[in-house]
């Protein structure tokens, strides 16, 4: 039996990026912001094709992203926040919101979209997941878009 096997690789080529990042609880998404930076830089990516884009928050991510998205400008968007678990059911409108408007840019575009928003229980949680004992999601993030961008591309020609 023989078939074609077709995956994205880290080969980040000429593909340009935009990562949206949201300022809420900054402490932890700057963190995420330096490993997505760093996943990008350590597999190619210049800076000149790397944008940066800040938020008031992770709900309002969706908007943005899909605006860049749209713009035809990137190959992958990576979205960065940080939505911790609270005394109320704020948490999760904003969380739920945020992953559902996230999720549908992508089948909506046709251009991946990533989804790095930390949605925690407590602030130790997003302080692990964000380069302490749980690796950093930011840097995960960027060899997710870096790999997706790959693979569009080739599905693409």
């Amino acid at each position: 039996m023989s078939f074609n096997v077709v995956e994205g690789h880290f080969n980040s080529g000429n593909h340009a990026f935009a990562i949206v990042a949201a300022r809420f609880n900054h402490s932890i998404v700057d963190r995420l912001v330096d490993g997505s930076l760093d996943g990008l830089r350590r597999n190619g990516v210049a800076d000149k094709n790397i944008t940066l884009v800040r938020v008031p928050g992770s709900y309002e991510i969706p908007l943005i992203a899909s605006k860049l998205a749209k713009s035809g400008k990137y190959s992958a968007i990576i979205c960065l926040g940080a939505v911790i678990k609270g005394e109320t059911d704020h948490y999760d409108h904003v969380a739920g919101a945020s992953t559902n408007g996230i999720a549908g840019i992508s089948v909506e575009t046709g251009v991946p979209v990533i989804f790095g928003v930390l949605t925690c229980d407590t602030l130790e949680q997003a302080i692990n997941r964000a380069g302490a004992k749980a690796g950093n999601k930011g840097f995960e993030a960027a060899l997710t878009a870096i790999e997706m961008a790959d693979l569009v591309s080739k599905l693409s020609k």
